[in-house]
Parts: C-alpha cells; sequence; structure tokens
C-alpha cells in the first residue's frame, strides 16, 4: 500500500523479473557451482541446493526485520512524509491495513464478486508454463545436444531477454495508463511461441530462439495481470483479500507443472507445450472477460449518479465497489 495504480506496473514488474534475472544469474552459479561436484564428498546439485539456499534464506531474513508493511511502520519517514503518503492514498484505496480489521464477513463478499473469480483464472493459466519453464528448463535446453554445462549456459539468454521485454511493457504500460492490451501482446507472444514449439522438430536453432519468445511472453504478462487485477481492487480489506485469492489459487498450477514435462515425453514435449498451451488459453479467456467486465461496469457507473448520499469515509470504505470509482484497463 505504498503506490498509486498509475505508479505501480514498473515496480510490480521489477518484482516479478526477479525470477527472469535469478533464472540468468542461476544458470551461471549452476554451472560455476557445478564444478565442485566432489568436493567434501557432496555431489554438484546438493552444492547448488546448499549455496543458493542459504544465500536466499539470509537476504530473505533481512529484509524480514527492515521492510516495513506500511508506510506508517517505516523508521526512516517522517512523520510528515508519511502523512502525506497516506493522504494521497486513501482517497484511492481506502483505509490501509493499520487502521482496518479484515473480518470473515469481508472475506465472504470479496470472493463473492465475478471479477475476483476471474482474477484467480488470469493468473492460474500463466502459473503453469511459468512453472514449467522454470522447472525444466534445462531438461528442455539439453534435448538441443548441450552438455550439462553448456545447458546451464544456454538457459541464461532466455531468462535475460524476458527481463528487458518485462520491463520496456511495464514502463510503457504505466506511461499509457493501460493495462489490457498489454497483457494480450504477451499473451499472444507466449501462444505463438508454443504453436512453433508443438511444430518445429528438426530446426534446434529455431527451437532454441523461440524459446527466447516463450519466456519473454510468459514473464512478461504475469506482472501485468496481477498489477492489474490487484490495483484495481480498492481498499485495502479487499486488495489484501484478492490478492491472495489470485496467488493462493493461481500457485496451484504450480503443481501440474510439475509433472507436464516428462523424460519419457522427449525430445518433442508436445504433451507439455499442448498443456501449457490449453491454461493459457484459459488466462487469456479470463483476461478477456475481466476487460469486457470492468468496462461494462465503468460505463454503468458514468451513466448513473454516483453522487448517493455517500460520506467520504463510506466510499474509501467500499473500495472499488464506490459508485464513483474507475477501474483501470
Amino acid at each position: 500500500m505504498w503506490y498509486k495504480r498509475d505508479e505501480a506496473q514498473k515496480r510490480y514488474s521489477l518484482f516479478f523479473s526477479s525470477t527472469s534475472l535469478a533464472g540468468a544469474f542461476g544458470g551461471l552459479l549452476a554451472s560455476a557451482i557445478g564444478k565442485l561436484d566432489g568436493v567434501r564428498g557432496y555431489s554438484g546439485w546438493r552444492w547448488i541446493f546448499i549455496l543458493e539456499g542459504l544465500l536466499t534464506a539470509v537476504i530473505a531474513l533481512i529484509f524480514f526485520f527492515t521492510f516495513p508493511a506500511f508506510p506508517e511502520e517505516s523508521k526512516w519517514l517522517t512523520e510528515e512524509e508519511q502523512t502525506f503518503i497516506k493522504a494521497r492514498l486513501r482517497a484511492e484505496q481506502g483505509n490501509n491495513g493499520a487502521e482496518r480489521k479484515i473480518t470473515f464477513r469481508d472475506v465472504v463478499t470479496v470472493l463473492k464478486d465475478h471479477r475476483v473469480i476471474l482474477g484467480g483464472f488470469m493468473y492460474f493459466g500463466l502459473i503453469v508454463p511459468a512453472y514449467s519453464y522454470a522447472f525444466f528448463a534445462p531438461t528442455i535446453i539439453k534435448t538441443y545436444h548441450y552438455s550439462a554445462i553448456q545447458t546451464q549456459l544456454h538457459s541464461v539468454p532466455p531468462w535475460a531477454v524476458s527481463f528487458v521485454f518485462s520491463l520496456i511493457i511495464a514502463a510503457v504500460s504505466d506511461w499509457t495508463r493501460h493495462r489490457a492490451l498489454f497483457a494480450l501482446l504477451p499473451l499472444g507472444i507466449l501462444i505463438g511461441a508454443i504453436a512453433v514449439l508443438l511444430s518445429v522438430h528438426t530446426n534446434t536453432t529455431a527451437e532454441y530462439a523461440v524459446l527466447h519468445l516463450f519466456t519473454s511472453g510468459t514473464y512478461s504478462v504475469l506482472p501485468i495481470i496481477v498489477c492489474w487485477f490487484q490495483m484495481n481492487l480498492g481498499g485495502h480489506h479487499r486488495r489484501a483479500i484478492g490478492s491472495a485469492w489470485q496467488v493462493g489459487f493461481g500457485n496451484l498450477g504450480g503443481i501440474i507443472a510439475t509433472y507436464i514435462f516428462l523424460d519419457t515425453d522427449a525430445p518433442y514435449f508436445t504433451k507439455g507445450y499442448a498443456i501449457c498451451l490449453g491454461f493459457t488459453a484459459v488466462s487469456g479467456i479470463a483476461s478477456i472477460l475481466y476487460w469486457i467486465s470492468i468496462h461494462v461496469e465503468n460505463r454503468r457507473r458514468a451513466k448513473t449518479v454516483t453522487n448517493v448520499g455517500l460520506s467520504e469515509y463510506e466510499k474509501t470504505e467500499m473500495g472499488d465497489l464506490n459508485p464513483s470509482y474507475r477501474y483501470m484497463y
């Protein structure tokens, strides 16, 4: 609860793109750490788990104690700065988490909203290809006849390209104050990439090149989908519940992802790519339905009287259900 809607996409994309950056550096680190194979009796893959896991745990522990959840919990902001940040956000988001406690009734009310349900499916459909590539990139690239070390090194460029592409998409999205088209464009790239991977099996150079499109589409649309949906939820309680639903339900796709790129399907992985295509279509359909829904709702509200005797406090408490609220698309 720190940024306004038109300020958020670059931050969301930078956060989510850390996955791509980690994938790029992970490949380099894995190729280097893999050379520790046999040191102190541990296999190379064990050293990768030990060193990368230890680094993650240490950083997470530091951030737990240094990153405040809300402006008023920050130790580096003055009281005036905290008040200013809260004031500029309250009109758009309602009261923050330190002031407004979430009740079970809030949860039921939010989950009855069809747009919230669509937000979950928008994310769910994308998690399958996203996790599939994250889990099986070395397995896929190895079928292009590279050695173990070469496989790790060749896994770096697709991640690096997706990182840059994601930040470009995010910057343009914030600049234009538009989300829907910048979600559908990467989705189209992803669908096209999967279609090529399903049909081209004799040109490993082309297949490897298309993996760059696969990652660019997947990892640039994820933060767009999340930011678009979550920042359209007005009020802390609606945003907190809706965010938990979207991420919690969506990550169930990770379970599916772990079982679709099997060694028995190598080297073409037709089943895995077909499943990714199907779930990407689910995300695309949910995104289009969400876009239509908020567009229709905005037009309906524009034609009705918004001044219905509600106090400013009541309006902010209603969040995006406030008649004067307009969804961003």
